[in-house]
């Protein structure tokens, strides 16, 4: 792994990493992580996937924080460099969001994004 590829974060919330705790305990898995993935498409151009796993591939990262693993592959990382990702509840439902420093519009439900 080059020196640019080791630099780069992510970051995960506190609120974040109770909500990946819950849905731990819900499936009954210690094991599980929290993976954010970024696709081609959505309102904005890229749109962001939460999935959990319980694997993990080759080209993937993990961040452990706050007793929570958030996995992404380094693909996804490159243009997710430097975000935050949380968990909120709102009046339309409850949702994990990322918070891109590189976007430079994202659609109103947060789900997408554009450079």
């Amino acid at each position: 792994m080059d020196a640019a590829v080791a630099d780069r974060q992510i970051f995960l919330t506190p609120s974040a990493a109770q909500r990946v705790q819950k849905l731990k305990a819900m499936e009954g898995k210690d094991d599980v992580m929290l993976r954010l993935s970024v696709s081609g498409g959505g309102c904005s151009g890229f749109s962001y996937g939460f999935s959990l796993e319980e694997t993990r591939n080759d080209d993937d990262r993990l961040f452990e924080q706050h007793g929570v693993v958030l996995v992404i592959d380094d693909t996804s990382l490159e243009l997710l460099d430097g975000s935050t990702v949380d968990f909120v509840d709102g009046l339309l439902g409850s949702s994990f969001t990322v918070d891109n420093p590189h976007a430079s519009s994202t659609c109103g439900c947060g789900s997408s994004f554009s450079l």
